[in-house]
């Protein structure tokens, strides 16, 4: 009995964790939309987009809100996305994605977090080439006709479709992201998330010792208060 309390609370914890991570990660996309294109969600659509993405978590209005006003405030921190890149163990080519106020110390723990794991940090374009930066769209398939809207999809730049009972999935080119997000707004429909990410061209198998080598590497680096996402190739 009491093996199955700590497995569930180990299980509580983790969510707990889970959504903490989100909520500070969207908060900051929040901070760089706000300084980038004012607090007006009317007239910035990247703040609009962060804002679904945070109903998409849950994350609570008057949350949101506070998020917005502190980036309005000068007291608010400057944050700048970086791009780290570097290798897990054997040979799993890594793209770390950062929002920081000081380049100089997430650097040093990123670099400590690759070392730490068995892996490596690398320069500017070592595995960026392996990755393509496309526009990923998650709806409740229940909120998304795709017989009706299929083609229109296809117009506004999705480049594949994914769907199965629990989401659909729209992918875009980089550049026809904007687009696509216009699209949606134009036509009231709300994804539950809209972002930017780096989708591998390949993927690598591993045994499954070495996988977990690699997960712990990629756990680390999630859990870094700097981080925003980490992709990888690992299958």
């Amino acid at each position: 009995m009491g093996r199955i309390f700590e497995k569930r609370k180990h299980k509580m914890f983790a969510r707990f964790d889970k959504m903490a991570k989100a909520f500070t990660r969207i908060g900051k996309d929040i901070a760089i939309a706000v300084k980038q294109g004012g607090p007006n969600p009317d007239n910035n659509p990247k703040l609009r987009m962060a804002i679904q993405n945070a109903k998409g978590v849950n994350m609570p209005k008057d949350r949101v809100e506070n998020a917005i006003k502190r980036a309005s405030s000068k007291e608010e921190k400057d944050y700048q996305e970086v791009v780290y890149e570097g290798y897990a163990p054997h040979g799993v080519p890594v793209l770390v994605v950062a929002a920081t106020d000081n380049p100089t110390r997430t650097v040093a723990n990123i670099r400590l977090h690759f070392s730490k794991g068995g892996g490596s940090m690398g320069n500017s374009g070592s595995v960026s080439f392996m990755f393509e930066h496309r526009g990923v769209f998650k709806f409740d398939p229940a909120k998304l006709n795709l017989d009706e809207l299929e083609l229109d999809l296809i117009d506004a730049g999705a480049e594949d479709i994914q769907r199965d009972e629990e989401e659909t999935i729209v992918y875009t080119k980089f550049v026809d992201f904007g687009q696509m997000a216009k699209f949606l707004e134009s036509k009231g429909l709300e994804a539950k998330s809209s972002e930017l990410q780096y989708i591998p061209t390949t993927t690598k198998e591993l045994p499954e010792d070495q996988q977990d080598e690699v997960l712990k590497l990629i756990e680390t680096l999630e859990a870094d208060d700097d981080v925003q996402s980490v992709f990888h190739n690992l299958a």
